[in-house]
């Protein structure tokens, strides 16, 4: 597999829409950060999934920047940011989708692939109308996180945490 090319890393302590169905979602930031700590069988230190549940198929998510950028245009939405998918992990130039039931390595740290992670309906509420629709089989991806080490950002954020 060649490098893949980190856009953007993000992290939120709560869940703004898993357990809020028919409730008005929480407020939650997702905070765009240069690094992530990935721990083994556990998730990333710091993001509302971490240490989820046992053995958790959704410790991380991948998210594709090009995707979004379709999705953006198909709706004709401006000025939003990948952020509102709420996915840690937003690549450059993957297909995501070719590493469901993989085993799959990025900057040193190794994961392995688990499923789609499939839009809901709250898509059509954080990013518009028809986010869900439109993300149906390119939602992303849920993984699991093999071994310990740290995510680094390949762009250049001034304003950053991190």
């Amino acid at each position: 597999m060649t490098p893949v090319e980190i856009c953007h890393l993000y992290i939120s302590s709560g869940h703004n829409f898993v357990g809020h169905h028919g409730r008005d979602p929480d407020e939650f930031p997702t905070i765009e950060v240069r690094s992530i700590e990935c721990v083994a069988g556990r998730g990333i230190r710091g993001d509302r999934y971490f240490d989820f549940k046992d053995d958790y198929k959704g410790q991380i998510t991948f998210f594709s920047l090009e995707v979004f950028d379709e999705l953006c245009g198909a709706l004709e939405v401006q000025g939003c940011s990948p952020a509102l998918t709420r996915r840690n992990v937003v690549t450059h130039d993957v297909d995501l989708n070719k590493l469901i039931d993989q085993d799959f390595e990025v900057q040193g740290v190794r994961f392995r692939g688990t499923q789609e992670c499939r839009p809901c309906y709250w898509m059509d509420r954080a990013i518009a109308v028809g986010a869900e629709k439109f993300l149906q089989g390119r939602g992303g991806l849920r993984a699991r996180v093999l071994t310990d080490g740290t995510l680094r950002s390949t762009t250049r954020v001034a304003e950053l945490v991190g």
